[in-house]
């Protein structure tokens, strides 16, 4: 019977703390007053998944992205966390790999259980992440991905830089505005949605700016011979040389035009930004301009903290995709801060609300397509690699076409009757 009693008792504190542990046990009513006395669990970590190109063909872009990500997460921390809940980053490497995405985001939204996400960077990744994060319900905010279908997936998916229609318009109207040009040439990527896609947007715009597209040339991604694309380049007599590719290929164009005599300016997009653009195209490069989401020689006083900062934590001047990431991270710690609650529904719905936002990169509002309203920056790169920033257009300077489609369909004139 002693035993009995022994084990009865046991089996009672057992109990007990079983439900101590679970966080929620009430005890009876005590002295008439009655109420349940509950254990609360200790506060939840903020858990911000960053999905970036860590190795792989844009490991450049990722890693740079990363470094961005992490010195706002770290500045949040520094502060006292984002409502008093230290933020947890977890990072995964996409490998550059489109496939690879779609499983990164999802472990990081099962596995991980991330609040909300923060990636890709190139825009046919980032399209593979939007259609899992929708899936996941999970709220995705690329950076850097410019492509206007990203955000197309669903109501989880924004992006904070500007769309290749808007980049498109900006190039077109520099070069014809600013730059005078009236004959254009493009050289474009073969089979690169980037390419193809904003050089589809520079076409519309420069032949709107009352330009004429002279000669449109392909080239293959990787490759290191451009001699016969530019003889027929330089056969055609252009103004201006609109390269909307990545760094690699620019700067070797950039190279070999110079060599076989070619003065004319190139002007490209984004995806020049990167530091290895004067490493392959050298001297080469001076006289040439790209437009981009931010320049670390804007004179621009938060510009210029950010640049310090930056420097100071990795030694190095931060490219466009450290800043857009910084920006994206804030933007995503002011949407948490500001939501009732962490479910990924509440956060959704802050970093919809967002308004006049103000980022490194410029000024956020998001739109009712979950896109940035914002300017393009458009940089000169002069003698030994230094970089000015040449000119800001606005979307009040261009207006970006109203339905972003590569091939707008022509629309037949009415007949009066």
């Amino acid at each position: 019977m002693r035993r009995l009693r022994i084990l009865t008792a046991w089996l009672a504190l057992a109990a007990l703390l079983s439900c101590l542990f679970a966080f929620g046990c009430a005890s009876p009513p005590q002295g008439g007053g009655g109420g349940d006395i509950v254990v609360k669990p200790a506060d939840e970590r903020i858990r911000v998944g960053a999905a970036m190109s860590l190795t792989g063909d844009t490991a450049q872009y990722g890693l740079s992205s990363l470094n961005g990500i992490r010195m706002a997460v770290e500045e949040a921390n520094a502060a006292g966390g984002v409502g008093g809940r230290r933020v947890e980053l977890i990072a995964q490497d996409t490998r550059s790999d489109e496939a690879e995405t779609d499983l990164v985001v999802r472990r990081l939204a099962r596995e991980y259980g991330v609040h909300a996400l923060v990636g890709e960077i190139v825009s046919s990744r980032s399209l593979a992440a939007a259609r899992a994060a929708q899936s996941e319900g999970l709220p995705m905010l690329t950076p850097s991905a410019t492509s206007p279908v990203v955000t197309s997936p669903g109501r989880f998916v924004f992006r904070s830089c500007y769309t290749d229609a808007f980049q498109g318009a900006a190039i077109a109207r520099f070069a014809a505005v600013t730059l005078g040009a009236r004959r254009a040439a493009l050289l474009v990527a073969e089979r690169q949605p980037y390419s193809q896609e904003l050089a589809s947007f520079i076409r519309d715009a420069f032949e709107k700016f009352g330009g004429e597209v002279v000669s449109v040339q392909d080239y293959k991604e990787g490759a290191s011979d451009f001699s016969a694309l530019l003889d027929i380049l330089r056969a055609s007599k252009p103004d201006v040389v609109f390269v909307p590719g990545y760094y690699l290929e620019a700067g070797l164009l950039a190279r070999q035009a110079r060599s076989l005599g070619i003065a004319t300016p190139f002007v490209g997009g984004d995806g020049w930004d990167s530091p290895r653009l004067y490493d392959i195209g050298g001297q080469a490069l001076a006289g040439d301009f790209y437009s981009t989401h931010f320049s670390a020689e804007d004179p621009d006083p938060q510009v210029q903290r950010f640049v310090a900062d930056y420097r100071r934590l990795f030694n190095a001047a931060p490219d466009s995709f450290a800043a857009t990431a910084y920006d994206a991270a804030r933007i995503v710690l002011d949407a948490v801060a500001r939501a009732p609650s962490l479910e990924r529904a509440a956060v959704r719905d802050a970093l919809a609300e967002t308004k006049d936002f103000p980022g490194v990169t410029g000024t956020v509002t998001f739109n009712a397509e979950r896109n940035a309203v914002k300017s393009v920056v458009v940089v000169r790169i002069g003698d030994n690699g230094r970089h000015t920033v040449e000119a800001h257009v606005s979307p009040e300077d261009v207006a970006p076409p109203p339905t972003p489609t590569p091939t707008p369909t022509p629309q037949k004139k009415r007949k009066r009757k």
